[in-house]
């Protein structure tokens, strides 16, 4: 199979609007779990196979991502650790770790919605799936309903901002 460069582009597709609301159901799940609320689905043939959030703060652990968790919940569906022909979605441009395993687990698209100006390694700080140095390079799309998902993420950290200030 031919690697292609990764495309980046603003996605107005219905379709991958929907997707991306379906990530953002699961963003509000972590929102409502105190969560950073950051969502994830993965589609394959059109089809959502599996979905997560963030849980990093309530299993106490570092790799409580939601595309981690995706991953790992969509594990069933494949037969092996291939993802191919899988699409990813998320709410927030993924991290080293998030787009490492993404990577390793050889997902064809990843959708997001927002850039990450901290951590982001897909466009904002690195480049990561355009290096051609990896012998696989997801596609990059978006970012798709950037006002959406940046508005959940800006309301969690702005609520998490007054109850310091009110303490």
């Amino acid at each position: 199979m031919v690697q292609k460069d990764p495309v980046y582009l603003d996605n107005d597709d219905k379709a991958h609007q929907g997707f991306m609301n379906e990530a953002l159901k699961e963003a509000q799940k972590a929102y409502d779990e105190d969560e950073v609320p950051v969502g994830a689905v993965m589609v394959v043939e059109g089809e959502i196979i599996a979905r997560a959030h963030n849980t990093r703060e309530n299993e106490g652990s570092p790799l409580g991502h939601a595309e981690i968790n995706l991953i790992q919940k969509a594990k069933t569906h494949f037969e092996g650790w291939r993802y191919l022909n899988a699409s990813l979605y998320v709410t927030l441009e993924p991290c080293v770790m998030c787009a490492g395993a993404i990577i390793s687990a050889r997902i064809e698209n990843v959708y997001y919605g927002t850039e990450d100006p901290k951590a982001g390694v897909c466009k904002s700080l690195y480049q990561l799936f355009s290096d051609k140095r990896f012998n696989h390079r997801p596609n990059l799309h978006g970012p798709i309903l950037q006002d959406q998902c940046s508005s959940i993420l800006k309301h969690f950290f702005a609520s998490k901002r007054n109850k310091k200030a009110i303490l």
